[in-house]
């Protein structure tokens, strides 16, 4: 290993399974400390059998690293703030932020009950927000304090999020909303030092082992396409201070493949210089469209 992150605290929610433990073991891999945070559910948010923080930080240690667990929910204001406290008082400092928590209720739209929307919107876009908010709090009074840091967070949206995705209405909505608070606090909080980008990984999780189940594998049959561990150079390096200099960015990842992600841009336009009536409106609406790259196709339409 490089040791690319020798020396950095990292925090990297939900990083009991999946995503989030290979997150976590590649940031110990290259020298980083961890904090281990997860609430130890199941997969729909309910509570879980086991506390799978623990055995990740055992997992690390085992290897020689560096880490401590966190239980706490981080889409809580008194979670998250206690997952930084404890960056803190574990190591003394925080360098990157991973948020990688969530959990799925998918339903379509007719069936989704409100309870399910709340809670899929509260783990990911909340879970999101409030360790941000307290990252970002702590790293300002850094910088105001003279002492600017080189400061990292790793957002995690999803294609869904960038297309939508059928039968997933709260999921896609909550991972569109990240990629919106990741350009946000890029733009916020550059000032301070400190970096903001999301990744759109697609990967063999809990949440996903369904949709991979028959997924092929590349043509190299020692290559798992699918392994999550695919995902996390990518975010190891965003995390890093190597990285300077990229920031509000949304990068699409899976095996072997690394995508940017170009969003909104104006596309064909026309002015008429007054007010349309509804049928003018319409009929430029229709040129226009005729002229526009067509959208990509929600998964699984």
């Amino acid at each position: 290993m490089s040791g690319i992150c020798a020396g950095r605290v990292v925090v990297v929610t939900g990083a009991g399974r999946g995503l989030g433990r290979a997150h976590a073991l590649a940031f110990a891999a290259e020298g980083a400390r961890v904090v281990v945070n997860d609430l130890g559910v199941g997969l729909d948010g309910g509570p879980g059998q086991d506390s799978p923080a623990r055995a990740v930080v055992d997992e690390i240690r085992a290897a020689g690293g560096e880490a401590v667990a966190h239980g706490g929910d981080i889409a809580t204001d008194t979670g998250a703030q206690s997952l930084v406290a404890a960056a803190l008082d574990a190591y003394g400092r925080l360098d990157t932020l991973v948020n990688n928590a969530g959990f799925l209720r998918d339903r379509m739209l007719v069936n989704l009950a409100e309870d399910d929307w709340d809670a899929v919107v509260r783990v990911h876009l909340k879970g999101h927000f409030l360790p941000l908010r307290h990252a970002a709090a702590h790293w300002r009074a850094e910088a105001k304090a003279g002492r600017t840091p080189v400061a990292r967070i790793v957002n995690t949206s999803s294609g869904a999020g960038l297309l939508g995705s059928v039968g997933q209405g709260s999921y896609s909505a909550a991972k569109a909303g990240i990629i919106g608070l990741t350009l946000v606090a890029a733009a916020e909080l550059a000032r301070y030092g400190v970096q903001v980008n999301a990744i759109a990984p697609a990967a063999r999780t809990r949440m996903t082992e369904q949709a991979f189940a028959t997924a092929m594998a590349a043509p190299d049959a020692g290559f798992d396409a699918m392994a999550p561990g695919n995902v996390s150079p990518l975010v190891v390096w965003l995390g890093s201070a190597a990285s300077t200099g990229v920031t509000g960015r949304v990068f699409e990842t899976e095996g072997g493949r690394i995508t940017v992600m170009e969003g909104w841009r104006p596309g064909p336009t026309a002015d008429k210089g007054a007010r349309w009536s509804p049928a003018e409106a319409g009929e430029a609406a229709l040129k226009l469209l005729a002229e526009a790259a067509a959208p990509g196709a929600v998964y699984g339409a």
